[in-house]
C-alpha cells in the first residue's frame, strides 16, 4: 500500500498514472479535467470521477457528458500522444 500511496499526488493524480490509465469501456486514453476533477473518455463521451485522489473507473460510476462539456476549453489537460 505504501508504494500505491506514492503514485497519487496530494492534490490529484500523478501524470505518470495518467499515461497508463485507459477507459474501461473503450480502452482509449483518458484526459484529466481539472474543472470537474474527473477523467474524460473522449472516445465515448463519459466522465469518471476522481474521489480523494483515486480515479473511479468502474463503468457504473461513469457519467455521460454533453459534447460541450467534452471540449478542451474547460481547463482539461491532454495526455501525451493525443
Amino acid at each position: 500500500m505504501v508504494k500505491f500511496g506514492r503514485i497519487l499526488l496530494k492534490d490529484g493524480i500523478n501524470k505518470k498514472l495518467l499515461e497508463i490509465l485507459v477507459c474501461p469501456l473503450s480502452k482509449q486514453p483518458l484526459r484529466l479535467c481539472e474543472k470537474t476533477n474527473s477523467l474524460i473518455s473522449d472516445a465515448i463521451g463519459v466522465s469518471y470521477p476522481i474521489v480523494d485522489g483515486i480515479p473511479r473507473l468502474v463503468p457504473t460510476d461513469g457519467k455521460i457528458i454533453e459534447t460541450d462539456d467534452a471540449s478542451h476549453s474547460d481547463g482539461s489537460v491532454d495526455l501525451p500522444g493525443n
